[in-house]
């Protein structure tokens, strides 16, 4: 692909991701992916673009193991999901953060215990959730709106809190489902800014997006899907 054509050899480093042949079609008869073969190698920031029904959606969710794999091997932070049983599944959420489209803040918590809420699932002491959820605030600009409600905030605002709960618990990887499509295009880059600067910190990010002006400024790793299949692998400046 022209992505290792460039010079970047996958070998390099460790894979926090792996694909190996996998296909997924749905039961409706939809063939969603077909025979995708990837690696994301630790500390990577990867772009996932492509039309809708490309695939996207369903890339995400293998990774995520929300839905399995008809063949094929997949491999995510050491977990193989081909044959985790269900029980596993939460030990293998727990080494990734997610940022959704929607938002999907607690309506009836303050933006302190939006946070706060992703590390009480995982029993984290109350000091250290105090230090983590201030910590995550303060990276992402809100530290001043720890006691507001998210009915206070802006669009662009609440997105910068579901990436503070994606980050609390210090996770291996990042995976943001459309985490611009909601806000204005200044908090669109604001928000890639932000993801950029969590993943020059060592957090490997993937970023599902369809703002190609996005993916053209910021030059990261760009998987492009189409009919279920990988058809490019370069950098944002080459599409």
């Amino acid at each position: 692909m022209e992505y290792v054509e460039q010079g970047f050899n996958v070998a390099q480093s460790s894979p926090i991701i792996e694909f190996r042949g996998v296909s997924k079609t749905y039961q409706t008869g939809t063939h969603a992916l077909e025979d995708v073969n990837i690696k994301i190698n630790s500390g990577e920031f990867v772009f996932v673009v492509g039309s809708s029904g490309a695939g996207k959606s369903t890339f995400m969710k293998l990774i995520m193991r929300e839905e399995k794999a008809n063949t094929g091997k997949i491999l995510v932070n050491g977990f193989d999901l081909t044959s985790m049983k269900r029980k596993s599944v939460p030990m293998l959420r727990r080494t990734m953060g997610i940022v959704f489209q929607d938002f999907r803040l607690i309506p009836n918590m303050n933006v302190f215990d939006n946070v706060a809420f992703a590390m009480h699932v995982v029993g984290a002491d109350s000091r250290n959730i105090r230090r983590e959820v201030t910590k995550a605030l303060s990276l992402v600009g809100l530290g001043h709106k720890a006691r507001s409600m998210p009915n206070q905030l802006s669009g662009g605002e609440q997105q910068r809190v579901g990436l503070a709960r994606a980050l609390v618990n210090s996770p291996d990887l990042i995976i943001a489902d459309e985490p611009t499509g909601n806000v204005d295009p200044n908090m669109s880059y604001e928000i890639v800014s932000l993801l950029t600067e969590i993943n020059k910190r060592g957090t490997t990010v993937l970023m599902v997006t369809h703002d190609h002006n996005l993916v053209r400024d910021f030059n990261h790793r760009v998987i492009m899907l189409d009919g279920g299949k990988i058809v490019a692998d370069n950098f944002g400046g080459d599409l």
